[in-house]
């Protein structure tokens, strides 16, 4: 098993930035490709970006492409979203996904075995 808490959401005005903290804890963190996800008020989850277990191969929906980053601390157990120029449409609860990975899984939700409990997001305009 992997456990897996986010933290870092909050209110933010549009053009701001924010950082999202996932920090896993169970079995060998290195072994696992990480993900971030978000829902949106009335619609799907959505994937917004991926890393492999090294950190060396990442990637990122079109819509934040440019404007977030996803990092990871394999010493800390930790992988990271920085957020920034965020825009009212980025509001949601985001979430932290892992599965155990040699490369970059898909931006599918099936795809990623553990999730965490979200952390809400809220931009205003």
């Amino acid at each position: 098993q992997v456990q897996l808490v986010e933290s870092g959401g909050g209110l933010v005005q549009a053009g701001g930035s924010l950082r999202l903290t996932c920090a896993a804890s169970g079995r060998t963190f290195t072994n696992y490709a990480m993900a971030w996800f978000r829902r949106g008020p009335g619609t799907e989850r959505e994937f917004v970006a991926a890393i492999s277990w090294s950190g060396l191969s990442t990637y990122y929906s079109d819509s934040v492409k440019g404007r977030f980053t996803i990092s990871r601390a394999n010493a800390k157990n930790t992988v990271y979203l920085q957020m920034n120029s965020l825009k009212p449409e980025d509001t949601a609860v985001y979430y932290c996904a892992a599965v155990a990975a040699d490369g970059v899984p898909g931006d599918m939700a099936y795809e990623y075995r553990y999730w965490g409990q979200g952390t809400q997001v809220t931009v205003s305009s």
